[in-house]
């Protein structure tokens, strides 16, 4: 049996609307660690990694580039904390077809995981209050690269080295913004784009998805596998 391997994105593809808490964390984290009082307010978080949005708050609150740098690290570490305390119950949050699509996806073996602008504590926290946590292998997330086709990428590589795919194995990254659609581009994996964000199905589709659907009920295991 072909093993194939199926990648989420988290915001706006597994779960949306899924309240402030996110973003909070990043801003009381940051006033913890610098004293500095930042927003996301003017930050285009959508489809951005927490760490350069973190970098983004702390630009336009006048943070040199050197402090940046150095508390990065603390910045992350209590961001993860923070949100792992505050982090409400997601599982009414969850995107049309998303539970159905995990079920079958692993009734029939398929590895899944995620690729996700969200820092590990809170990706995964997120995943276990939507109740998703048991159908997700292994994640890439914001720390381990500087952009989302890097996390692909190491995705790929950690799936090849746990023996989860091999080389016949077909490689689908579904997401809802034109980053997701890049970087699955820049991996020649499949692109599935999905209209449950804030992106709209008219602009998703001038990136050239290989499928786009408007929420997850509409996509078929052989839309998804090609």
């Amino acid at each position: 049996m072909t093993k194939n391997l199926v990648l989420f994105d988290i915001d706006g593809t597994l779960l949306r609307k899924s309240g402030p808490h996110h973003r909070e964390a990043l801003v009381e984290a940051v006033r913890r660690i610098t004293g500095l009082e930042t927003t996301t307010d003017n930050v285009p978080v959508v489809g951005m990694l927490d760490g350069d949005i973190l970098t983004q708050m702390l630009e336009n609150a006048g943070a040199s580039r050197s402090l940046i740098r150095r508390h990065m690290p603390d910045l992350m570490e209590h961001a993860q904390r923070i949100y792992v305390r505050s982090c409400p119950d997601l599982r009414k949050k969850v995107c049309p077809g998303v539970r159905a699509l995990l079920h079958r996806l692993s009734r029939r073996g398929v590895t899944t995981g995620l690729v996700t602008g969200n820092l590990t504590g809170i990706g995964w926290k997120k995943m276990e209050s939507a109740g998703l946590r048991p159908y997700l292998r292994f994640g890439a997330f914001a720390e381990l690269a500087h952009d989302r086709a890097g996390l692909v990428r190491i995705a790929v590589q950690q799936a090849r080295k746990e023996g989860w795919i091999d080389e016949g194995s077909r490689i689908s990254l579904i997401g809802d913004h034109p980053n997701d659609i890049q970087a699955a581009k820049a991996n020649g994996v499949r692109s599935i784009a999905v209209g449950t964000g804030l992106v709209g199905v008219d602009e998703l589709a001038t990136h050239s998805p290989d499928v786009l659907v408007p929420d997850l009920r509409s996509l078929s295991m052989e839309a998804l596998f090609g």
